[in-house]
């Protein structure tokens, strides 16, 4: 059986990521596909706690190197229990955030560089790579003033707190943007950029254009 499609969706909070990969994981039903769907930091019993930890505006002692290393771990796990042996089945597999936020948020926000994140990412996620990532990259301010406003109300409906990222300073978001803009820069191949304040339909438009041509790709070499 050929391995399945590893597809991620990337970018700032509130650029609209989860809204895209639902969508596309209709179109890709519509046609008669079934994706699995998966998210970072989460995705399993094992990681639903560890991004309860690392979302948790309380648990602001954490330091840029342990968030880092339970970035990792969560990764690992969802790796081994979802997304590999979804690959290995030849299901399309569609994640919310992989390893580029974690060289984005604490490569470039925490200033932790990008060589120990890629260093962690062979040794602990056995270099595993996305097939093809969309970035959403819309302006830094437009996406903040979403995230924050949609924390509040998810915080007030269900006292659930995932506030901690969304509580930085801008400096730290602009270090956020300017690195996801090197990442796309240096792998032009796997990531389409969909930079700019977008409506929804035309970037679900770009990002189904995109998948449509991989999916034929993929058919003419099976």
């Amino acid at each position: 059986m050929a391995r399945g499609l590893f597809i991620t969706l990337e970018g700032l909070d509130g650029s609209g990521k989860t809204t895209q990969i639902n969508r596309l994981a209709e179109w890709l039903k519509k046609r008669g596909h079934h994706p699995i769907l998966t998210r970072q930091p989460g995705g399993t019993p094992t990681g639903d706690r560890i991004r309860a930890l690392l979302l948790d505006s309380r648990s602001t002692a954490l330091s840029p190197q342990a968030e880092m290393a339970l970035m990792f771990a969560d990764r690992a796990q969802v790796i081994a229990e979802v997304i590999q042996p979804a690959l290995k089945a030849g299901k399309i597999v569609l994640c919310d955030r992989f390893t580029d936020s974690t060289e984005a948020y604490q490569g470039g926000g925490r200033e932790l560089g990008s060589a120990p994140v890629l260093k962690l990412h062979r040794l602990l996620a056995a270099n595993l790579q996305p097939d093809l990532t969309f970035l959403l990259l819309p302006s830094l301010e437009a996406s903040l003033a979403r995230a924050r406003r949609r924390n509040q109300r998810e915080n007030t409906k269900s006292g659930q707190d995932e506030n901690r990222f969304e509580l930085e300073q801008d400096a730290f978001y602009r270090r956020v943007h300017e690195k996801y803009r090197e990442i796309a820069a240096r792998e032009p191949a796997r990531i389409l950029l969909i930079a700019g304040d977008l409506s929804l339909d035309q970037i679900h438009e770009r990002i189904v254009e995109a998948v449509a041509e991989r999916l034929l790709t993929v058919a003419k070499t099976t």
